[in-house]
């Protein structure tokens, strides 16, 4: 299974890319070498599949990865293109297309509009290689237990169900997937081979864990997660024929109904070779690592495929910008990472000496541009207009607006990328400034809730061995400093009191009674659900950033801004 990371919309590079997993396939002597759901055109190619020259382009690209197919099987996700566009899998094997699949269920939740593009699929076909029977399925074909992989295996006698997916990562899915497909695995007494997608596109990162489950539903291989991997691994046919023989329910099942199913049979490589033994058994992640990782592969891809090469961020000396700015140097370099310090009246002395610190330890570019000049002057224009009312959140939000001006003046200037470093739980209730600490290209942190900050940036110390991101930082009480002796706290409940009425509000669409039931106080959760409910219409402004929760803001829960429903 060749776990690759494409890019969408790069169709020649990633025909070139496939074609040259093949050939690394073809080397080791593997007889069948699978590649991720629309692995040709990258996933999700969103609108790019209303343009037909879009869909022609692919079905060039294929019909030159297929010419590389001597001597191997390779199944290769693409847009197929008849009456109409198709979620498909060709394989192909010595230099021709043999079968084509095409995908049964399309979903249309979360992240997912296939329906908007796609017609659905009614094909199940099976490949005889030699002795095997393989049946071949897309991405959600596994996820129902009575659907093409139960007909495939059933009906078919196919032995190993091959799954080719774009699953995109959330904290948790892993455990959720690993289960459905050992299930799938054991309920069919068949070997599942799932072959997922790796790398980050916009807002979404695929994990790669792509995974091999025997008959019996035991782990047999995993792959690497979020890391490009070719995963080798013999299957054992004969076992599972050896199963199937002690296992009556398969024939009440297979007696139940009559499927016919396509069978397009392979002539097996007769090549000598001694078995290769399981090449993955990777050990999975810590839950802190696989958020981390996911965070630091998303922000790679969002900048390396978009034609940057260095980014800048604001440090305040607060724990999310000092996060933001490690996860940025671990995806791209200190070299690549710029660090702008914008101190005014109500910076304390501690927060400049801490991102200074900060900057010295991660190796990064600094330099300091004060801001209150600017904001004195911003004031003396604006008196006449103010007609002398007194000061409040405005010229709080005014100073957070002349950061973002700095940043987006340095990003205009050189060319950099500004990564806003605004968290979950600020963004749900608004607390945050459009068009000041709002302003950049990429939001990281953007999907972290803030008690999820502090558990990775002590995950990130425990793996530096040091306090590499300063203790001080972590430990001192979150502000803005946009005022003097200003806390959150004085706007925000505590973090740890917040993040899980959001959990439940943003997340779970948990309702007033049922959070007051889960033991929260009544009048808070109904000032934070007003919170999150008057904030739409920043969050429908905010850069783009890595999905990590099960229910990200943007594609994952759109919410209308005009809306009186309370």
């Amino acid at each position: 299974m060749a776990q690759i990371n494409v890019i969408v919309g790069d169709i020649d590079g990633n025909a070139d890319r496939i074609g040259q997993w093949i050939d690394r396939a073809r080397e080791i002597q593997a007889d069948v070498v699978t590649f991720p759901e629309l692995a040709v055109t990258g996933y999700p190619p969103e609108d790019l599949l209303l343009k037909p020259q879009f869909i022609d382009r692919n079905l060039a690209a294929l019909q030159k990865i297929v010419s590389r197919t001597r001597d191997i099987t390779a199944v290769i996700g693409f847009v197929d293109r008849q009456d109409d566009i198709f979620n498909a899998a060709a394989v192909a094997h010595d230099g021709k297309v043999v079968a084509v699949c095409h995908k049964m269920y399309l979903p249309n939740y979360g992240v997912f509009d296939e329906f908007r593009y796609f017609q659905p699929g009614a094909r199940s076909p099976v490949l005889r290689v030699g002795k095997a029977t393989i049946g071949i399925s897309i991405c959600e074909d596994i996820w129902y237990p009575e659907g093409p992989v139960s007909e495939q295996a059933l009906f078919s006698g196919a032995e190993i169900i091959i799954n080719i997916s774009s699953s995109p990562y959330h904290a948790g899915k892993r455990h959720w997937r690993e289960r459905m497909l050992a299930t799938r695995a054991a309920d069919l007494t068949a070997i599942v081979a799932y072959n997922n997608l790796v790398g980050g596109q916009d807002e979404l990162v695929f994990d790669g864990d792509s995974l091999v489950f025997d008959e019996l539903g035991n782990l047999v291989a995993r792959g690497k997660q979020f890391a490009e991997d070719l995963v080798v691994v013999d299957l054992d046919v004969e076992s599972v024929f050896r199963q199937r023989l002690r296992d009556p329910r398969r024939r009440q099942q297979k007696t139940s109904e009559s499927v016919t199913t396509e069978v397009v049979h392979i002539a097996a490589r007769a090549n000598g070779r001694s078995p290769i033994e399981a090449h993955a058994r990777e050990a999975p992640l810590s839950d802190e690592a696989e958020i981390y990782t996911a965070l630091v592969l998303g922000t790679r891809d969002y900048v390396v495929k978009n034609g940057f090469k260095r980014v800048v961020l604001g440090l305040s000396g607060g724990i999310d910008s000092a996060l933001t700015a490690c996860i940025a140097v671990d995806a791209l370099g200190g070299g690549n990472v710029v660090g702008v310090l914008m101190p005014s009246e109500f910076s304390s002395p501690g927060s400049v000496e801490d991102s200074e610190q900060l900057g010295k330890n991660l190796g990064i570019d600094l330099m300091t541009i004060p801001i209150t000049d600017v904001f004195e002057s911003y004031k003396r224009s604006l008196k006449a207009g103010f007609r002398d009312a007194k000061p409040d959140v405005t010229e709080e939000n005014l100073q957070a607006r002349i950061r973002g001006n700095y940043l987006m003046s340095l990003s205009n200037k050189f060319g950099w990328l500004v990564l806003s470093t605004g968290n979950k739980s600020e963004i749900s209730t608004g607390y945050c400034t459009l068009y000041g600490d709002m302003a950049g290209g990429f939001a990281v942190l953007k999907d972290v809730m803030k008690t999820t900050v502090y558990r990775l940036s002590d995950y990130y110390n425990r793996v530096a061995g040091s306090e590499r991101l300063p203790r001080a930082i972590i430990e001192k009480p979150p502000s803005a400093e946009l005022r003097p002796d200003q806390f959150d706290t004085d706007s925000l409940p505590p973090y740890e009191v917040l993040d899980p009425i959001l959990k439940a509000y943003v997340e779970e669409d948990r309702s007033v009674s049922e959070m007051i039931g889960m033991g929260f106080d009544e009048q808070l959760v109904v000032r934070v659900i007003r919170m999150v409910d008057s904030n739409e219409y920043k969050r429908r402004q905010a850069a783009p950033g890595v999905k990590i929760t099960p229910r990200a803001f943007g594609r994952d829960r759109r919410m209308p801004i005009t809306n009186r429903f309370r």
